[in-house]
């Protein structure tokens, strides 16, 4: 579950698949982080692979790179467990964290989950921490999600890029799903990242890798793919939400997930807006035949599989 890369000292990296994105500890004789808390079906797990960690320290602080469910689900167990521990999060939505507005951050239109949460600070771009005995820098990184940043620790050049950039992409562009132009955005990250110069990325999801030119020239490859075909990131991007709820669930009923999907806002505006005519659950069954094709599912008797 730990990353096997070479790490500066006092950063250990938790690879947790794709339901919940990766951890990061960091600790010195000061302090301890944790950056980003996974999804909340995984909140237990994340709080042993914590513990276990520090042996007996206790957890110092909480950062958030960006307020998507699978990375800041774990928030209110570790909230509960360390009563004294400060959460920073991008300053974007942090009214909508106060007054916790479900439909602003995104868990009521994606159909996931998240239990309400608290935080005391900012992680405003531009600004500086000092966390495992290093400075990270606090970067603005717009596109998959608007109000998300990335952490730069120059010393080492390492990246915390969270979905900006992973070895084979970057998390899907939300706005766009919404209507809104960001692919713009994603292109203007990635050249912020391509300028910082990192020698190691831990990214949101997946293993930490070394090879960032190849990673970024398959990410600019996708981007200009979607950008010239829409309906393609909407469609990879409706697969995405879908699957994301099969890892959640496991197993379940074809009527049971359809009855979900077909309630959840996402899916109603993309289908809107790039089902072609068909009906919304004609749309959706095309949908699922595209992810039991690719492998991603498998049906037997009625009952849809996470694969």
């Amino acid at each position: 579950m730990s990353s096997s890369c070479t790490l500066p000292p006092g950063v250990r990296v938790f690879e947790r698949g794709w339901l919940s994105a990766n951890n990061v500890l960091l600790t010195d004789a000061q302090s301890t982080t944790l950056v980003d808390s996974g999804y909340v079906t995984h909140q237990a797990q994340t709080l042993a692979l914590v513990q276990h960690a520090l042996q007996g320290r206790t957890l110092d602080q909480l950062a958030n790179t960006h307020l998507h469910s699978d990375h800041c689900g774990g928030n209110q167990a570790l909230q509960a467990h360390y009563p004294a521990l400060k959460t920073w999060i991008p300053p974007g939505l942090s009214l909508a964290v106060q007054h916790w507005r479900e439909d602003e951050l995104s868990y009521q239109p994606t159909g996931q989950n998240c239990p309400a949460f608290a935080f005391t600070g900012l992680l405003h771009p531009g600004s500086t921490h000092r966390w495992a005995d290093m400075d990270w820098q606090v970067h603005a990184a717009p596109g998959h999600d608007p109000h998300s940043v990335i952490l730069f620790a120059p010393e080492h050049r390492l990246l915390m890029s969270a979905d900006a950039l992973w070895q084979n992409g970057f998390g899907v562009v939300f706005p766009e799903l919404a209507g809104v132009a960001a692919f713009d955005e994603v292109a203007k990250t990635l050249d912020l990242i391509e300028q910082l110069d990192p020698a190691t990325i831990i990214p949101g999801h997946g293993a930490v890798f070394t090879e960032v030119a190849p990673a970024l020239a398959l990410a600019r490859s996708k981007l200009e793919s979607f950008a010239q075909n829409p309906e393609r990131h909407a469609r990879y991007g409706t697969k995405v939400l879908l699957k994301f709820k099969l890892l959640e669930w496991g197993q379940i009923s074809r009527a049971e997930f359809s009855d979900w999907a077909t309630k959840v806002p996402y899916m109603r505006e993309l289908h809107q807006r790039f089902g072609q005519d068909h009906s919304l659950q004609t749309w959706l069954d095309m949908m699922l035949a595209e992810l039991t094709r690719s492998g991603a599912m498998q049906e037997v008797g009625g009952v849809l599989h996470d694969a």
